[in-house]
């Protein structure tokens, strides 16, 4: 449990603070002024401190100060008053992590010490040994059941099918399990059943030998080969042709293989990851996935839950993307006002994480205040689109919704996503719904952050 120190002269502010930060599962100590903080920083070894600014004699900043001296990898949150940025400013320029302004919002607090937490953690826990969570962010009981399975099953050789809505992040959670595994040391090989065409997906599995076809001016190793000793992730392997899931099959089978117009036979020891998006067992039972091949993937099943069902990880991811984008465009942004994390936290965000990354980077590339505001935001969010209750996701499921109030591209990016969710994600279907090719769908996608 990690621990924080509350550093407040005002008594009933450190009652009020410790008593909500150990709701949340924290450790809370406290401390009335300078000597206090000092000496339980000394004694207690907080993973993070909480000071007010203003304190009887010796100030929040001096705390700071000395803390930087003694502890420099200690993160120290300040509190300001409401107007007071001039004082936020020098304590960001002392080392403080972040700061929070008067009253202090509760909800923006605890994301915003859960975020710098996980920042702080040194490079060995990342790397899954030490019991973080592999890159993975959020607290919520369904994300921590993810985790908790990675950390199981990282160690096994057992094959793994991860399924979720798309924007879930399932290759984050396919990393995440090699990053736990014996293999995490040797190759992670990723690839798209659905980005390559079904006549070159066999190639790029299994490689081929110089002068097989047309220019094949040289031998080639496709990824089985490549991931041998590590993982091989297989991602929307709902996509794959039947005559490719019976090549797929032998593989598994067999662990033998042969390049394209090899005639040695070879051998590769990679663990499988698969992912999909879709109902494979629906698909089984309709005849367009092989029976066999599924329970081959599915030894063990990782589901991802979707961003609507884990809306306390909301403030947490969107403070992420923030701090992502406020450094790559050199913004100085402090946080989401409460209007505006309100709307984050009632969407149902359709598109999941990747769908809140990039409306964080919009919001981020169009604010031009140091606080992230409902008018940053799309205006789908809003307008409330999308609450719980009504069985909607985005402007493209409300009949009621103004087209007068989209761009362009937002509209292309609801007819595509339309076409697509019609055709259950088949994009060879999709792309024909929407007479335009293939290739020129997947380029759409792309565009719209719908892969």
């Amino acid at each position: 449990m990690e621990k924080i120190l509350v550093v407040d002269d005002e008594r009933n502010i450190r009652k009020v603070l410790s008593s909500y930060l150990r709701n949340e599962g924290f450790a809370v100590e406290t401390a009335r002024n300078y000597e206090e903080a000092v000496d339980k920083i000394e004694r207690l070894v907080p993973d993070l401190v909480l000071t007010d600014m203003r304190l009887p004699g010796r100030s929040g900043l001096e705390i700071l100060q000395w803390s930087k001296r003694r502890r420099p990898e200690l993160p120290v949150l300040v509190i300001t008053a409401y107007g007071s940025i001039d004082n936020a400013v020098e304590a960001m320029k002392n080392g403080a992590a972040s700061y929070l302004t008067k009253p202090v919002d509760m909800d923006e607090m605890t994301a915003l010490i859960r975020h710098t937490l996980v920042r702080r953690r040194p490079p060995a826990e990342e790397s899954g040994d030490d019991g973080e969570d592999f890159g993975i962010i959020g607290t919520s009981p369904a994300i921590r059941e993810v985790i908790s399975t990675i950390r199981i099953v990282g160690g096994s050789r057992a094959n793994i099918l991860i399924t979720g809505e798309s924007g879930t992040g399932k290759e984050l959670v396919a990393r995440a399990v090699h990053s736990a595994s014996p293999r995490r040391d040797q190759a992670f090989v990723a690839i798209n059943c659905a980005a390559i065409p079904e006549d070159l997906i066999e190639n790029e599995l299994f490689g081929h030998e110089k002068g097989t076809f047309t220019g094949a001016v040289s031998q080639e190793t496709g990824r089985v080969e490549q991931a041998d000793g590590g993982t091989l992730f297989l991602d929307e392997i709902g996509e794959m042709s039947t005559a490719m899931q019976i090549k797929l099959l032998r593989f598994l089978q067999e662990r033998v293989f042969y390049r394209i117009g090899g005639k040695q036979q070879l051998a590769s020891d990679c663990r499988i990851i698969a992912a999909t998006n879709r109902d494979l067992e629906a698909e089984v039972e309709q005849g367009r996935f092989r029976e066999d091949l599924f329970y081959r993937l599915n030894v063990i099943q990782i589901t991802i839950p979707p961003l609507r069902e884990r809306r306390e990880d909301i403030p947490l991811l969107a403070t992420h993307f923030l701090d992502r984008y406020a450094e790559e465009n050199r913004k100085y942004i402090r946080g989401i006002d409460t209007e505006a994390r309100e709307a984050l936290l009632q969407y149902s965000w359709p598109g999941n994480i990747r769908e809140l990354q990039n409306i964080m980077e919009r919001a981020v590339v169009l604010s031009r205040l140091d606080t992230i505001g409902i008018s940053d935001l799309p205006t789908k969010l809003h307008r409330g689109r999308g609450r719980d209750g009504d069985g909607a996701g985005g402007p493209e499921d409300r009949d009621f919704f103004s087209i007068s109030d989209l761009s362009l591209a937002e509209l292309e990016r609801i007819a595509v996503l339309k076409a697509l969710k019609a055709e259950n994600w088949n994009q060879t279907r999709a792309a024909r719904r929407l007479k335009i090719t293939r290739r020129q769908l997947r380029t759409k996608m792309e565009k719209y952050n719908l892969l």
